[in-house]
């Protein structure tokens, strides 16, 4: 019993390292640029409000009503982060006055290979008022690995994985002319798996042989969304949605030279407000607006807890701010097939350099964003998006009043920034030449 719980305790700080996994495309380990082609080659400007097409689902079910028919979209987002933590101080141990660590190289791109993320929305017009569908996709998570297993920081992290799918069934509801609402169930499934150098003394942890302390744990639960959506004039539409919290419970098991011991952990995900305005100029041109919030100062303090006795044995202290995100894009209608699009967004990152981790390297970001659609025929659309954040530069400070701080004291800095590309497809299933009543008054080209 005294093993597994010395073994759970060692392993505190690399459960932080783990639940901030992530490149900072997004807020903390946030996935917004996974969830739509369409969305991506404006940044996500008006995706409250359907500016992006059947992928503002995913912000707004009350958007599922925006699109007649019965209609079908996927897409796949292919997202490589880079960056790289150079120490900007020697590596001590101890203390910051304290022996220099015999390894002082820093960790190389924590971006590893970059990662697939898939997502798709399904929608079905059962009356003039009435909507059902269903959204895949993977809002958190991402790889992330340091390029040098063997560097200063090590025992924070040498690499970690975090996956979410969320399918989410939606129904909308046109209430009238210029007001319809809608809500979704999320079904999440929540995966992880870190690496972190560990032994039985603080030298063989540091040492360039350090065996490998392995987390592993997996959990589904259950939250919700609803939104609205008002034209309240043709050619305008605004929306604004509400994404819930989701507590997720973590089961999992670490795994050590010195045995395997079972844990679990409660996380409570962000909850987020979403508000979009976009706006008809002309037959060419429409504008988008898109303002996000995202509550995550709600996580803060996650208690580790043993299955075998039921007591927490540590704490994980995260100090994270609220983040905003700001968008805004045009599209340009070229011709009756083509259509091409722009944005532009800064978001405001909930990490700051007081309690960054070795995995994530977030910041407040620029983001810059071209995309465009192509209608083959009457029934299918393609999709291409591409976007560059420029990430301001992020730091990591294991100097003694880290929230994860262990006996190495680390200081780095990277220099972050991302490529990310999407491509999507959008299927009609029914005869588009079939009038289905009540089209709505602002929709998409």
């Amino acid at each position: 019993m005294k093993g597994i719980v010395r073994t759970a305790a060692a392993a505190t700080v690399s459960v932080a390292a783990l639940l901030a996994a992530g490149a900072a495309q997004a807020g903390s380990f946030a996935i917004r640029s996974g969830q739509s082609a369409e969305g991506l080659g404006m940044a996500y400007a008006g995706a409250a409000s359907g500016g992006i097409g059947m992928g503002a689902m995913a912000w707004n079910p009350a958007t599922i009503t925006m699109f007649p028919g019965r209609n079908s979209q996927w897409n796949v987002t292919y997202l490589n982060a880079n960056a790289s933590y150079d120490p900007t101080s020697p590596t001590r141990l101890g203390s910051p006055v304290g022996p220099l660590n015999p390894i002082q190289n820093g960790s190389g791109n924590i971006g590893g290979d970059g990662a697939f993320i898939p997502a798709s929305y399904s929608n079905w017009q059962l009356t003039d008022r009435f909507w059902i569908g269903l959204t895949t996709g993977a809002p958190f998570g991402l790889r992330s690995k340091a390029e040098d297993q063997v560097y200063a920081g090590q025992v924070y992290g040498r690499s970690a994985n975090l996956k979410t799918i969320n399918v989410s069934p939606t129904i909308g509801y046109k209430v009238n002319d210029w007001l319809s609402v809608g809500a979704a169930v999320q079904v999440q499934y929540l995966k992880t798996s870190l690496k972190n150098a560990t032994g039985a003394t603080l030298g063989t942890a540091i040492g360039p042989f350090a065996p490998n302390q392995i987390l592993k744990g997996d959990t589904v639960d259950v939250g919700f969304r609803v939104g609205a959506t008002l034209t309240p004039r043709e050619g305008t539409t605004i929306g604004i949605a509400y994404r819930s919290s989701i507590h997720q419970t973590l089961e999992g098991t670490i795994s050590t030279v010195a045995g395997v011991g079972p844990i679990k952990a409660n996380l409570n995900l962000p909850d987020s407000v979403v508000f979009g305005v976009s706006q008809v100029i002309n037959d060419q041109w429409q504008a988008h607006l898109g303002v996000e919030w995202t509550n995550w100062s709600r996580f803060r303090r996650i208690p580790i807890v043993s299955q075998i006795s039921g007591l927490p044995i540590s704490s994980l202290n995260f100090v994270y701010d609220d983040s905003w995100f700001f968008s805004g894009g045009v599209e340009y209608k070229y011709n009756q097939a083509l259509t091409l699009r722009a944005g532009v967004a800064y978001e405001l990152s909930p990490v700051n350099d007081t309690n960054r981790t070795v995995f994530i390297s977030d910041n407040d970001r620029l983001w810059l964003s071209a995309g465009a659609s192509y209608q083959v025929t009457d029934k299918l659309k393609l999709d291409l998006g591409y976007t560059y954040i420029n990430v301001n530069k992020a730091k990591v400070n294991y100097s003694g009043t880290h929230p994860q701080q262990g006996p190495v004291f680390f200081t780095a800095e990277a220099k972050p920034y991302i490529h990310i590309v999407s491509a999507g497809l959008t299927y009609r299933w029914d005869n588009p030449a079939q009038t289905i009543p009540v089209q709505p008054a602002v929709r998409k080209f």
